[in-house]
């Protein structure tokens, strides 16, 4: 079964809202980004602070992720309901596909999970060193 363990908000000031989830629920930071964006963590869900660089852009939720065991079995279902399931960008960390529901919600959808960053060239080192284990078994 797919884990919803990731959520992003946009926002002004993510500095702001991290501090707010910091001191309140004792959110932990994870990673920052040169962009303004924080990411945290209570251990089991990841929370991307997006900076919202757009007037017309809305604050608020932006995106969710699930973790998955198998993406072409997602990939088969999302088929179903003819939304595409797409490879993020090479620098992105920890999601490596993105998709949308019928109402038009993005959301990612990641093998790898959302603890740690993991970004497209990690991957494929990780696959090559697999491949390569299995060789010389």
């Amino acid at each position: 079964m797919a884990k919803i363990r990731h959520l992003a908000i946009k926002t002004k000031s993510p500095e702001r809202l991290a501090a707010f989830y910091e001191e309140v629920f004792g959110l932990k930071r994870i990673r920052s980004e040169k962009g303004g964006a924080i990411y945290m963590s209570d251990g089991y869900l990841t929370l991307a602070l997006l900076r919202n660089r757009g007037e017309a852009t809305p604050s608020g939720i932006n995106h969710f992720g699930f973790h998955v065991e198998n993406v072409e079995e997602i990939e088969g279902k999302l088929q179903k309901f003819e939304e595409p399931l797409v490879q993020r960008p090479a620098n992105r960390p920890y999601a490596e596909y993105r998709a949308m529901d019928p109402d038009g919600n993005l959301f990612d959808v990641s093998v790898h999970g959302y603890e740690e960053a993991e970004f497209q060239a990690d991957r494929d080192k990780h696959a090559r060193n697999t491949q390569k284990d299995e060789v010389l078994s």
